[in-house]
């Protein structure tokens, strides 16, 4: 793995020891930052389920402000440590080990606005519409702000969930790209509405 574009361009990447990630391959990602960038002008980016960090990486190079990695994984959390620190990223990340629902209400409490958000979790087709669901509850996206969930090409993804709304789908090879849009109101991120556990 490596950093493909930006301040970071050509910087080799860990990835987390062992399978229980599966990192994001170079292909796939940067298909993603061609549809959704390819670069930016600022702004801040969740990434939910960080794994090895690859993506919130590359948009840190691509020219957001910041990112926050979260993963519940000590030995991803270690690596996208690394990986940062490799990048010379540091003052520019926040890491932490949590679970994604903790790290939703925490957030939102801080009345954060994200300008991307990556979604790379180990679910199953039918728990993706409760996690859309839970994130878009506790609106955390500027206005514009944008959604990328990887999933299996076999997944079928709902089309809205409370604000947010469909915009691209892709397929490379057993891997699936949906990508979803703000178009939700501008309530108080501080009330997150997790409607059940996801």
């Amino acid at each position: 793995m490596r950093v493909i574009s930006g301040t970071c361009k050509g910087r080799k990447l860990q990835a987390v020891p062992g399978m229980s990630t599966r990192p994001t391959t170079d292909k796939v990602k940067e298909a993603i930052f061609n549809i959704i960038g390819p670069y930016f002008s600022g702004g801040i980016g969740l990434d939910l389920f960080a794994g090895s960090g690859g993506l919130g990486i590359e948009a840190l190079s691509r020219g957001l402000d910041r990112v926050i990695f979260v993963d519940h994984d000590r030995k991803a959390v270690q690596t996208v440590r690394k990986n940062v620190a490799a990048c010379g990223l540091e003052k520019q990340a926040e890491i932490y080990c949590n679970d994604a629902e903790r790290a939703l209400k925490a957030v939102a409490k801080r009345g954060l606005r994200f300008s991307v958000i990556f979604l790379d979790p180990p679910y199953k087709e039918n728990e993706w519409p409760a996690l859309l669901s839970a994130l878009a509850g506790c609106r955390l996206l500027e206005p514009g702000g944008v959604v990328v969930a990887e999933h299996s090409a076999k997944a079928r993804l709902p089309e809205t969930a409370d604000g947010l709304v469909q915009w691209k789908q892709e397929t490379y090879g057993i891997t699936g790209v949906t990508i979803y849009r703000w178009k939700g109101d501008e309530t108080d991120g501080e009330h997150c509405r997790l409607s059940r556990e996801f």
